[in-house]
């Protein structure tokens, strides 16, 4: 663990190293969807993106708890009610599938709405059809995040899905390596623990941030 304890500065840090590895001259070309799947995978992305003029977004997804264990999650849903289910968790709790679902509707009605009509001004997340994608977060501990997001983007067929993580879990980059095209990353760590721990300075983004992120996106854009 300690072995990788602060491997990364900041984020920007991060955005500098994977645009070393990540084909940035392609990604230019091509018209490469950014697509961040967590407020802090936005600023990253942004930083990845700098100055070209490929579309940026976010993926809003949020986390179903165990009953009993509001630490704990056992499912995940998007904005675009795809979910993600954590079988085995499930099973071992014994928990009912009409709570999942239950709780799935809740979350897209109670918070995930709110965060199209806060960030996004009600805009829907745009259709990937036939479209190159490049999912985007700061790290990951059990891969939900990356796995909701891909349900919900190869739902559209799009042309090719990509990953980019600075850090990632090795069983996680496993399992995320059999559903897309490549994954670009940094570190692969076996006894992951925190996101947090593998960045000196890693702040909370808040709500003044993200909309600037998206608004200054979408008038470059225009």
């Amino acid at each position: 663990m300690q072995k990788y304890k602060h491997i990364l500065q900041d984020r920007e840090d991060a955005a500098q190293k994977l645009r070393d590895i990540l084909p940035m001259q392609k990604l230019k070309e091509e018209a490469w969807n950014i697509v961040a799947v967590s407020k802090g995978g936005l600023e990253l992305a942004s930083l990845i993106k700098g100055k070209l003029k490929n579309n940026l977004e976010i993926l809003f997804s949020e986390a179903i708890m165990a009953p009993n264990n509001p630490e704990c999650e056992v499912a995940r849903v998007s904005e675009t009610e795809e979910i993600v289910l954590n079988e085995e968790l499930i099973n071992a709790f014994g928990i009912q599938y009409d709570y999942i679902y239950g709780e799935a509707h809740r979350k897209h009605e109670e918070d995930i709405l709110s965060y199209i009509y806060k960030y996004r001004k009600g805009r829907p997340f745009p259709p990937m059809k036939n479209k190159i994608v490049l999912l985007v977060d700061e790290g990951s501990e059990t891969g939900s995040k990356f796995m909701t997001a891909l349900k919900t983007v190869l739902a559209q067929k799009p042309k090719a899905v990509y990953i980019a993580s600075p850090v990632l879990p090795r069983d996680v980059l496993e399992l995320l390596e059999t559903f897309v095209d490549d994954i670009f990353f940094l570190y692969d760590i076996d006894d992951y623990v925190e996101t947090s721990l593998y960045y000196k300075n890693l702040t909370i983004m808040d709500d003044e941030e993200i909309e600037e992120i998206l608004s200054k996106d979408l008038k470059d854009n225009r």
